[in-house]
C-alpha cells in the first residue's frame, strides 16, 4: 500500500478515515467520524489510488495476470472503504451537510474512475493480458476477472478517440450529479409532507396499530393528534384501511406527485436529462440505446428477450388482473360504492374483499410478528439450512442508536460475517429496504477478508404501548433482504470485483426472492410466530388464511410490476432524445397494462429511484425474471424438504458462495440440473392455464 503524502499532515493524523480503524473486525469507527473528515479523506484516498495505478502502468515487467489484472482488482482499497461508509450513510443517516459533501465528492470520484478507464497505457496492458488469455493457465475465476476487467474498459470507451473520451467524461460526471439530485429531491419531498389529523373521526377504519403509530409520529413532530406520513409503514396502512375516501385521495396524490410539483424538488428535467444522457453515452459506445448497452451484460442478453418475457407475463396476467379489478368493483357496489374504483380505492376495497372472502384481516397477524421474534425466526431458518449462528455485539461502534450488529458464525464455528440491522424510518433515511455492505469479502495475502453486511429497512416502529409488530408483508420484505445478506455473507471468492452480490442484475434477486417462499410455510412460521403478549403460537387457522390468501390478487401484483418494467424499458430503449412531456411518455409506456384511470399531475417516474438513482436502469424486469428462477429453484426445496440441508448446501455451493465468479446460467444449471422454466412461477401465482 502506498503511503499517504498530504501536505497537511495533521489532517491525516487526526482523520479516522485515513488511519487503521483499530476496531474489532476493522469495522468503521462511526463514533469518531465527523462530516469534516470525509472530503479530505476522499481526496487523500484518490491520491493514494492514483499512485497505485501509476505503479501498474509503469511497471518494468511485461503485463501479466498478477501484475496487471490482479493488481487492479486489489487497488484503491482505502477509497472503496471510505466510499462504502460515506454513501451508505448518505442513504441511511443523511442530512443537508452530507448531501452537500456528496455533491462535492461525486465528481471527484467520477473523474478518478474515468482517468482509469481512459488511461491508454493501462488499457494497453490489460489488452495484452486479455489477448493472450488462451495461452495462460487461469482458473475459471481468474478468467472471469480478466474478462470483466477488459470489458469494463472496452464498454466504457477506452478505445474511443480523445474527443469522444472527453465527452464520455462530461456525461459520466453529469450523470453522477443528476442521480444524487434525483435521490435528494425524493427524500426532501417524502420528508416534507404529512397529513396532520386532529379530529379522531378522521381515523375511522384504521387499526389500532396504525392509530398508535400516527400518534407517535405526531409526538415526534411535537404536534397534537395524529400524523400520517409518506413512509411505507404509515402510507400503506392508511391506504388500505382508512374509511375516509377524501383523505385516501389526498395521501395518494401527495405520494404520487413526489418530485413532480414544479417546485425546487421537481425531478421532471432531471429524469429526462438522465435518460437522454444515457442514450448519448450508449451511442458514443456504438449501441443504439442504453438498454442495448446494459442488457449485453445480463442473462437476458438483449431487449428482444426482455420484451418477449414481459409480453408473455402480460398475456398470462392481464386478463386475470382485469377480472380481479372487476371483482373488486362489483364488491364495492355491494357496499354502496357506485363510482369507478380509482387508484386510491383499490387497496381499501381489495382488503375488505379479502376479509369477507377469506375471513382474513392481515392486521390479525401483526401481534404474532414481533420484530425481535421475526429476527429469531429468520436466524433459526438459516441455522437449520446452513448451520449459521448469530451473536449480538454491543461493543462495536454504530452510526445510529436504532442499529444493532451481530457476529455471524458458520456451522463449524468459523467467523463468517458481521451483520448490521437498521429497521426504522427516520428523517435522514431513504424510503424502502435494501442490503448493502461496509466491506465485501475477498482474499488478500492468503487471508480471507470477511464481509460487513448491512440490512436497512423501514418497518413499523415501536410505540409507547407496543413493540414493533410487523405486517406479513414486512416479514416477507425482511426475508427478501436477508437473502441478499446471505449472498454477501456467504461469498467465497478471491477477488472483490466478483464478490457477493456483484452479479448480473437479473440474477441478483434470486437469493433474495427465494427466501420469500418460506414466509408461507407452516413449518417456518411455527419457529417464531408467537403472540407478543401471551406467547401463544400463531393459530393454525390463521396460518391457513395466510396460505389461502397467498395468491389473492397475484395477477394485479404482477401487472403492477410489469408496468414498472415497461416504463423502465421505454425510458432506456429510446434511440432519439426524449422531447415530449415525461408524464405523456410514461403513460404511453405503461398503457398496455394500465388498469386504472390516469390521474392528471401524477407520475411515478419522478420518484422511480430504482432506475434513475439506483442500478436498475433497463433492469427492473429482473425482479420478475428472478421470480422465474426463485420459483423453479424453490421447487427443489419443496421436493426434498423445506429445511433439507443437502439442498441448501447445494444452493450455497453454486449460488450463494460464487458471487460473479462464473456465468449465472451455468451456476443455476449446476444447482438445478437444468435451465429454469417459467411454469413454476405461473403455477405458484395461480396464473398457469389448465391443460
Amino acid at each position: 500500500m502506498i503511503l499517504l503524502s498530504l501536505s497537511a499532515g495533521n489532517e491525516t493524523e487526526n482523520n479516522p478515515l485515513l488511519q487503521d480503524f483499530r476496531t474489532p473486525y476493522n469495522t468503521p469507527p462511526f463514533h469518531n467520524i465527523r462530516h469534516e473528515h470525509y472530503l479530505p479523506a476522499f481526496k487523500a484516498a484518490i491520491e493514494e489510488a492514483r499512485s497505485e495505478i501509476d505503479d501498474i502502468v509503469h511497471a518494468e515487467m511485461s503485463p501479466d495476470f498478477k501484475n496487471t489484472i490482479e493488481a487492479l482488482s486489489q487497488g484503491g482499497e482505502r477509497l472503496s472503504r471510505i466510499s462504502s461508509i460515506f454513501f451508505n450513510l448518505n442513504h441511511a443517516e443523511t442530512d443537508e451537510k452530507m448531501q452537500q459533501i456528496a455533491r462535492e465528492v461525486s465528481p471527484l470520484i467520477t473523474d478518478f474512475y474515468n482517468d482509469i478507464l481512459f488511461n491508454e497505457k493501462l488499457f494497453q496492458r490489460v489488452s495484452q493480458v486479455y489477448d493472450k488469455r488462451e495461452d495462460m493457465s487461469l482458473t475459471p475465476e481468474q478468467e472471469m476477472l480478466l474478462e470483466k476487467t477488459w470489458k469494463r474498459f472496452a464498454r466504457n470507451g477506452a478505445a474511443l478517440p480523445d474527443d469522444k473520451k472527453q465527452k464520455m467524461r462530461e456525461i459520466s460526471r453529469e450523470l453522477s450529479e443528476l442521480s444524487l439530485k434525483f435521490s435528494d429531491n425524493i427524500l426532501a419531498e417524502t420528508n416534507g409532507w404529512f397529513l396532520h389529523i386532529t379530529d379522531e373521526a378522521e381515523l375511522s377504519g384504521l387499526p389500532q396499530s396504525a392509530v398508535d403509530a400516527a400518534a407517535q409520529a405526531a409526538k415526534s413532530k411535537e404536534l397534537e393528534g395524529w400524523v400520517i406520513t409518506l413512509d411505507a409503514p404509515s402510507f400503506l396502512p392508511f391506504m388500505r384501511y382508512s374509511d375516509r375516501r377524501d383523505l385516501r385521495e389526498k395521501v395518494y396524490m401527495a405520494y404520487s406527485t413526489r418530485s413532480y410539483k414544479g417546485n425546487e424538488y421537481d425531478n421532471t428535467e432531471v429524469l429526462t436529462r438522465i435518460a437522454n444522457l444515457r442514450l448519448e453515452r450508449a451511442k458514443l459506445l456504438g449501441y443504439p440505446s442504453h438498454a442495448d448497452f446494459v442488457l449485453e451484460e445480463t442473462m437476458a442478453q438483449n431487449a428482444n428477450t426482455v420484451n418477449s418475457f414481459l409480453e408473455e407475463l402480460a398475456d398470462a396476467s392481464l386478463p386475470v388482473a382485469k377480472k380481479e379489478l372487476d371483482d373488486v368493483q362489483q364488491f364495492a357496489k355491494t357496499k354502496g360504492f357506485n363510482q369507478s374504483i380509482e387508484a386510491w380505492d383499490w387497496a381499501y376495497y381489495a382488503e375488505k374483499l379479502r376479509k369477507e372472502k377469506f375471513d382474513f384481516d392481515e392486521e390479525l397477524t401483526r401481534p404474532y410478528f414481533q420484530l425481535e421474534k421475526v429476527i429469531e425466526g429468520v436466524f433459526e431458518l438459516t441455522n437449520r439450512l446452513w448451520g449459521l449462528t448469530y451473536k449480538p455485539n454491543t461493543e462495536l461502534p454504530l452510526y445510529h442508536q436504532d442499529v444493532s450488529v451481530y457476529e455471524v458464525f458458520d456451522e463449524d464455528g468459523r467467523f463468517l460475517s458481521l451483520l448490521y440491522l437498521d429497521f426504522f424510518p427516520r428523517p435522514g433515511k431513504s424510503a424502502g429496504a435494501w442490503m448493502t455492505s461496509f466491506r465485501e469479502q475477498y482474499r488478500q495475502d492468503g487471508n480471507d477478508i470477511r464481509p460487513q453486511v448491512s440490512l436497512v429497512c423501514n418497518f413499523s416502529k415501536p410505540t409507547d404501548s407496543r413493540p414493533s409488530l410487523l405486517t406479513f408483508n414486512e416479514v416477507t420484505t425482511f426475508l427478501h433482504e436477508f437473502g441478499h445478506a446471505l449472498h454477501g455473507m456467504m461469498s467465497d471468492v478471491n477477488y472483490v470485483d466478483l464478490s457477493g452480490t456483484t452479479v448480473y442484475r437479473d440474477f441478483v434477486e434470486l437469493p433474495s426472492q427465494i427466501m420469500e417462499n418460506w414466509a408461507v410455510e407452516r413449518g417456518f412460521l411455527d419457529l417464531f410466530a408467537k403472540h407478543y403478549e401471551t406467547g401463544e403460537p400463531i393459530p393454525s387457522e390463521l396460518v391457513e388464511k395466510i396460505i389461502e390468501t397467498r395468491n389473492f390478487h397475484a395477477a394485479y401484483a404482477t401487472v403492477r410490476q410489469l408496468s414498472f418494467g415497461l416504463n423502465d424499458m421505454a425510458w432506456h430503449s429510446i434511440t432519439q432524445p426524449v422531447t415530449m412531456k415525461p408524464e405523456d411518455f410514461e403513460r404511453r409506456a405503461m398503457q398496455p397494462v394500465q388498469l386504472f384511470r390516469w390521474i392528471d399531475g401524477t407520475m411515478m417516474s419522478a420518484a422511480f429511484s430504482h432506475i434513475f438513482a439506483g442500478g436498475y436502469a433497463a433492469g427492473y424486469y429482473g425482479y420478475k425474471w428472478a421470480e422465474v428462477l426463485d420459483a423453479d429453484a424453490y421447487k427443489a426445496f419443496q421436493e426434498n424438504g423445506i429445511f433439507d440441508k443437502a439442498t441448501a448446501e447445494k444452493f450455497r455451493k453454486y449460488i450463494l458462495s460464487k458471487g460473479g465468479s462464473e456465468p449465472p446460467m451455468e451456476l443455476y444449471v449446476k444447482f438445478r440440473g437444468r435451465e429454469p422454466s417459467i411454469d413454476a412461477m405461473l403455477e405458484r401465482d395461480g396464473l398457469k392455464k389448465s391443460q
